[in-house]
C-alpha cells in the first residue's frame, strides 16, 4: 500500500454550477443529446451536483501536461484536457492557414460515440457545460451515441481476468468481413452483448453465405445459363408475386436506410437479410429452371430473373456499408459498379439495372467457413478421389 500524502494547493476550478439549471433543461427537452434514450436518465440524475470542477494541477507537480495559456505554471487535469481535444482538432478558433480543418464543416458531428462507462459525469455532463460556457447554443450540441460493452460467458472481458477476445486474431482465423458483420449484427446499440465465436460462424453462414451469397450465386448462373448473360427490358408477363417483391425490395430500402439513421445497425441488417429471404422463396415459387424448359414462358423467365438480380444488385450495394469488400464483388459480378457510384440509399429506385445490361461470371463471395469436422471430411474426400484417380 502506498503512503496517504494530504496535500493543500491552489488550482484553477471551472464554475460548472453556473451551468447546472442550463444542463437541466437542455437535456430534459432534447431527444437526441444521448441515445439510445434510455441513457437520459443516467445523465439528469448526475446533473445534480453543487460544486465546481477542479481542472488543473501545478506544474511543479505535473510536469507532462498541457499548460494554461494564461497561468503557464499549471497544467490542464483530466477530464479537461482530454474533451478540448475534440474541437481544437476540429479547427475551433484555428487561423486561416493554420492547416487545420474548417471547423464550421466539421461541428458539429453526426454523433459521438462513446462507452457508456464515459457517459457520466465526463461527457454527458463536463462537456455539454464546457461547449456552453463558449457559447455553444444548444443546437451546436453533439449527439452522445452511447455503446454497450461485449461481455463473454456472461462477464465484462477483462484482462485481470483473462477472458480478452483479441480482435486480430478473429480477423487471421476467419477474415476481417466477417467478424465485422457480426460485432455489428449480434449488438443491439447501447446494450451489452454476449460474444460466442460459435454464433459468428452461424450468422455468416446462414445470413450471408447461405442467404446471399446463395442467391447471388444462382441469380447470375441462371441469367447466364438461360438468358445469355443479358437482363431484359420491360416485359408483358408481370404477376402478383413479381409486384409484392418489388414492394419488399422499396419497404427494404426505407427500413435500412431509417435504421441507419437512427445508429441502429443490426436492425438495418435483419431489414435486408428479411429481403434476402423473400428473394430466395420467390425463386422457389417461380422455379426459373422449370420455366426454362418452356418456350412459352420465356417472359415469365426474363422478368423473374430480372427481378432478382435488381433485388441482388440493390441489397449488394446497401450491404456496403458494413462489407465493402463483398460488396464490391457483388457489384462487379452484376456489371453494376458505375451505376450505384453517384447514388445514395435515399435515391434508389427500382429499375436501377437497365434493359440489355450484361453481367459478368459469377464467383463465390461469401465461402463458408468450415468446422474441424467438415475440413477432416472434405480432405478424406479429396484423398479417396485422388486415389481412384491414380
Amino acid at each position: 500500500m502506498g503512503e496517504v500524502v494530504e496535500l493543500e494547493e491552489e488550482n484553477w476550478y471551472f464554475r460548472l454550477t453556473d451551468h447546472v439549471e442550463w444542463m437541466k433543461q437542455f437535456v430534459e427537452k432534447s431527444s437526441d443529446f444521448v441515445l439510445p434514450s434510455f441513457r437520459k436518465a443516467e445523465v439528469l440524475n448526475a446533473i445534480d451536483f453543487d460544486s465546481d470542477l477542479c481542472i488543473s494541477r501545478p506544474k511543479s507537480r505535473l510536469s507532462w501536461g498541457i499548460e494554461f495559456p494564461f497561468d503557464p505554471e499549471f497544467v490542464t487535469y483530466v477530464w479537461f484536457d482530454a474533451l478540448i481535444n475534440y474541437i481544437s482538432f476540429a479547427g475551433y478558433l484555428a487561423e486561416p492557414d493554420s492547416g487545420l480543418p474548417d471547423f464550421a464543416k466539421l461541428w458539429p458531428a453526426d454523433c459521438e460515440v462513446i462507452g457508456k462507462d464515459i457517459l457520466v459525469p465526463a461527457h454527458g455532463v463536463y462537456w455539454p457545460a464546457m461547449l456552453h460556457a463558449m457559447g455553444f447554443s444548444d443546437e451546436e450540441m453533439p449527439t452522445l451515441l452511447v455503446h454497450g460493452w461485449w461481455n463473454i460467458n456472461g462477464e465484462k472481458m477483462s484482462k485481470s481476468i483473462g477472458n480478452v477476445v483479441d480482435p486480430n486474431l478473429l480477423a487471421e482465423q476467419f477474415g476481417p468481413e466477417p467478424v465485422r458483420y457480426y460485432l455489428v449484427r449480434d449488438i443491439t446499440t447501447g446494450k451489452d452483448a454476449n460474444f460466442d465465436a460459435d454464433r459468428l460462424v452461424m450468422l455468416y453462414n446462414t445470413e450471408l453465405a447461405n442467404d446471399l451469397g446463395n442467391l447471388c450465386n444462382r441469380s447470375i448462373n441462371m441469367t447466364r445459363r438461360y438468358c445469355d448473360s443479358v437482363i431484359s427490358g420491360a416485359e408483358a408477363y408481370d404477376d402478383e408475386a413479381s409486384r409484392a417483391l418489388r414492394a419488399t425490395m422499396d419497404q427494404a430500402v426505407t427500413l435500412f436506410s431509417k435504421y441507419m439513421d437512427d445508429n441502429m445497425v443490426s436492425d438495418a441488417l435483419a431489414a435486408l437479410n428479411a429481403q434476402v429471404s423473400a428473394c430466395n422463396a420467390y425463386i422457389e415459387q417461380q422455379q426459373p429452371w422449370q420455366l426454362a424448359k418452356d418456350e412459352a414462358s420465356a417472359p415469365r423467365l426474363r422478368c423473374v430473373l430480372r427481378h432478382l438480380l435488381e433485388c441482388c444488385a440493390q441489397t449488394g450495394y446497401l450491404i456496403g456499408c458494413v462489407l465493402p469488400d463483398a460488396s464490391a464483388r457483388i457489384l462487379d459480378q452484376l456489371n453494376a459498379g458505375d451505376l450505384f457510384r453517384s447514388l445514395t440509399p435515399a435515391a434508389l429506385e427500382w429499375g436501377i439495372l437497365p434493359a440489355g445490361h450484361r453481367i459478368n461470371e459469377p464467383a463465390p463471395v461469401f465461402p463458408r467457413i468450415l468446422s474441424d469436422e467438415e475440413k477432416a471430411k472434405l480432405a478424406e474426400k479429396a484423398a479417396r478421389a485422388a486415389k481412384k484417380q491414380g
